[in-house]
């Protein structure tokens, strides 16, 4: 997909970074000196967006997710999802931080007050996301410190925490496997890693773990000390944990195509199954994917597009980023996909029993159990678990940065000279609020955060986002703050998305969602009913936020309700001096 062929309802496609308007009448006299932190170079932001799309989701759900609905033929629903939904709110999230040059709570001043309970919901997201994220990275770093052995700990079955059912039937054709059986990985991630044999379910979640607790904590030093002092650090680790996994990716891919049975697992992961497109839930799958894979909604695109020159060509952004995250998702399938078709090759079993296992069981047993039977296991392991953990601390870094951001620029009088201090009470209340996903039933409590921490709240808080700058700001307005700052209209495509479309396409998942609910499982344990009331009570803890926020905005605003529905509704300061603040950072040197 080209620029200009995926664009090309624009009235005028930019042809440079920087296409300041027509502004030269405004008196420099009126501005002020724009005092916020700007990226030091281009490539410093694009790693850091790229590097927050591009997560552990793109290797583990992708290439299930692909193969369960039709192969090759899920590329079609996908591409549409992406073009229609995706790619259209990542634009407009992009566009939106740069423009307005702020978080995601303070900016609803300037867009429509009422939706300012959007901002605080999404940062409260952002705090259940990274109460669970960080302990999978921490699983990572575990995975990494085992693996500096001549033999890999998950190889064989003679180790302290093996069982009587482990069996290491890899490549022996004389073993028997039973119902019962465990392979060396599985009881090396459930037993020594999780310790999760000692916990009864989220009735009883057992001790700490502390092995994972002294990972944890690393993880969250790296990230304080990334974040720190905001973008002139954080762009500069990114240029490693961005970069990395790409050359990790491919040294995979080419040890992957050289072992026996790898096309096998190729063919079973493109097979186009075209009947499956009249399935439903194969778009539903694809647009959540692409929604979930793309990340607006987190509040992350809006605080690192905010510390990018007036001028900057975010549209060309998004357009880079998107590709390059679908090509991303592409190219793991391929990577996944060649050792499943080894495994299955090694075990004379076709590749669909093989490629069961899906999420993190996917990348701490399956994947790692191929690995310890290659040659040059060692190394291989170390790479990967390493590809996993920049993976998933890029996302930390866009997580975190985006909560930072929004509560900064709320609070600038309290916190503006306190970046490092706040910083550090943040990771603070991360590393606490993750503790519990630290015991020995800790993978129960990561499985309930994902599901309702960040599952229908996010889809909900981007769909009123969407209305709000679509239907409330208006369109007009918005396309107007697009061409000031590129000196071009967005052209009817992206209006219909922004409008329609891309509306519908959260709709349509959050229907979707609460239409097809299967029950909650990990591994062999069923999540009782009590569970999943409060998952959906951690769901609306923080989409309760909007509402609330609506009253009481409309309690406190003088007038009629008329008149503070009218109020509520409009941008607080449109007109002299946003004009003229927009302006100035146009004019200004970049």
């Amino acid at each position: 997909m080209s620029e200009q062929n995926s664009t090309a309802p624009a009235d005028k496609h930019p042809k440079q970074d920087a296409v300041p308007p027509n502004n030269n009448t405004l008196p420099l006299s009126i501005c002020q000196t724009d005092s916020r932190d700007k990226w030091s170079k281009k490539m410093d932001f694009l790693l850091s967006i790229i590097g927050f799309a591009v997560d552990l989701g793109n290797v583990w759900r992708f290439p299930y997710i692909c193969y369960q609905n039709g192969g090759g033929a899920f590329l079609i629903p996908y591409t549409i999802m992406a073009l229609f939904g995706g790619v259209p709110l990542f634009f407009m999230e992009l566009a939106l931080g740069q423009f307005h040059r702020t978080g995601a709570i303070p900016i609803w001043k300037r867009i429509c007050p009422i939706f300012k309970g959007i901002g605080f919901a999404i940062c409260i997201i952002g705090l259940y996301v990274s109460f669970y994220y960080n302990t999978i990275i921490a699983w990572a770093l575990y995975y990494f410190y085992s693996s500096f052995s001549t033999t890999l700990p998950w190889t064989n079955c003679d180790n302290p925490w093996n069982t009587a059912n482990c069996t290491n039937y890899f490549g022996k054709s004389n073993i028997t496997w039973t119902n019962d059986s465990k392979s060396p990985a599985e009881e090396f991630y459930t037993r020594h890693v999780l310790g999760i044999h000692e916990a009864d379910g989220l009735d009883h979640v057992g001790g700490l773990r502390w092995q994972l607790l002294i990972c944890l904590f690393l993880i969250f030093t790296i990230v304080y000390f990334s974040l720190w002092k905001g973008v002139k650090t954080s762009g500069k680790v990114v240029w490693v944990t961005a970069t990395l996994p790409y050359v990790v990716l491919f040294i995979l891919l080419i040890r992957g195509a050289t072992l026996p049975g790898a096309w096998r697992g190729i063919l079973f992961y493109l097979r186009p199954n075209w009947q499956k497109l009249t399935d439903t839930a194969v778009w539903v799958d694809a647009a959540a994917q692409i929604f979930f894979s793309l990340g607006p909604g987190f509040g992350v695109l809006l605080a690192l597009a905010s510390y990018n020159p007036f001028n900057n060509n975010c549209y060309r952004d998004a357009i880079i980023t998107s590709i390059v995250n679908c090509l991303t998702s592409f190219l793991s399938g391929f990577v996944i996909f060649t050792v499943l078709g080894y495994m299955a090759e090694m075990r004379d079993v076709e590749v669909e029993d093989v490629a069961k296992d899906k999420g993190p069981s996917l990348l701490f047993i399956t994947y790692p159990e191929a690995i310890a039977n290659m040659v040059g296991s060692t190394f291989f392991a170390i790479i990967f678990f390493l590809m996993m953990i920049t993976l998933g601390l890029d996302s930390t870094f866009g997580g975190l940065e985006a909560v930072i951001t929004a509560i900064m620029d709320e609070y600038p009088h309290i916190l503006g000279k306190r970046r490092e201090l706040f910083v550090l009470g943040l990771v603070t209340v991360c590393f606490t609020g993750s503790l519990s996903t630290l015991t020995q039933g800790g993978a129960y409590v990561v499985k309930l955060l994902e599901e309702f921490g960040a599952g229908c709240s996010i889809i909900a808080v981007v769909f009123l986002e969407a209305i709000a700058v679509s239907w409330f700001y208006g369109i007009q307005r918005f396309c107007n703050d697009v061409k000031a700052m590129l000196g071009f209209t967005p052209g009817i495509y992206w209006r219909v998305c922004w409008v329609a479309i891309s509306p519908a396409f959260l709709a349509f998942i959050i229907v979707s969602s609460f239409i097809d609910q299967p029950p909650l499982m990990l591994f062999d344990y069923k999540y009782p009913e009590w569970t999943i009331s409060v998952g959906y009570l951690i769901g609306a803890s923080s989409f309760i936020w909007i509402p609330v926020y609506m009253v009481y905005k409309l309690v406190w605003t003088p007038g009629s309700l008329k008149q503070r529905l009218a109020i509520c509704l409009r941008p607080e300061n449109v007109g002299k001096d946003q004009q003229s603040d927009s302006l100035c950072m146009a004019m200004a040197p970049q």
